[in-house]
């Protein structure tokens, strides 16, 4: 069974959301909460008193790349929409909507995550012609044979990167993983620094790039 919390200051709409998911065959735990501050989340509105969608999801994103989150809202401009991709959404639904829809949209969401993701338990990561040992921060080139030896925090960078192929990471969450933020300003210049580094280690391979989206993060790309 999914567990999920569903963020929702309308109380009303929040009880037939909640009711309507519980109610799917295999469906879902719901635990619901009516403002931005009582947890964290996967649906939530944007439009809500104490914090708002907007706020909440920096907060997460600032320390959890990976929860899924899907706005369920009314605000549905374009504006709204690349706010909230910006920011780290996942996805939107607009309102009104049936459970059924809510499900669907769910379900596509895990399923992106979970085929997207190549972690191991062991820090293996495998991605184009590389593997990845993080724990021993090794990174071997499985067509050449070639084993590349890096720092741990090379590592752990990278692997964040890897667990995340084509996916968006954003620099505080980098930071917040891979560094002791006590200077944010030393932290973000030598994060640049580990970037230029781990991009040598590519740079004669056209199918991996780690490529810089301006104002929000980081993203490996592998090319099939």
């Amino acid at each position: 069974m999914i567990k999920l919390l569903l963020v929702e200051d309308d109380k009303n709409l929040s009880y037939i959301v909640q009711s309507g998911l519980q109610d799917i065959i295999g469906g879902y735990e719901v635990i619901t909460a009516f403002n931005g501050k009582e947890g964290d989340i996967i649906i939530s509105d944007i439009d809500m008193p104490v914090m708002d969608g907007f706020e909440m999801v920096r907060h997460i994103r600032e320390t959890d790349g990976d929860t899924p989150i899907l706005f369920a809202s009314a605000l549905t401009s374009p504006k709204d929409v690349r706010k909230g991709y910006d920011i780290g959404v996942n996805n939107y639904v607009k309102k009104p909507f049936i459970p059924d829809e809510l499900d669907a949209h769910l379900h596509a969401i895990l399923k992106m995550k979970e085929g997207s993701k190549t972690r191991d338990e062991s820090g293996m990561c495998k991605f184009g012609k590389y593997t990845l040992d993080a724990g021993h921060a090794t990174l071997h080139n499985n067509e050449s044979g070639n084993n590349t030896t890096l720092t741990a925090r090379e590592a752990q960078v990278l692997q964040l990167l890897a667990e995340n192929k084509g996916e968006v990471v954003r620099r505080e969450v980098i930071l917040n993983r891979c560094w002791d933020k006590n200077d944010d300003y030393f932290a973000s210049r030598s994060l640049d620094v580990f970037i230029t580094k781990l991009r040598k280690l590519f740079e004669n391979d056209p199918q991996v790039e780690i490529k810089t989206v301006r104002g929000v993060g980081l993203m490996l790309t592998v090319r099939q």
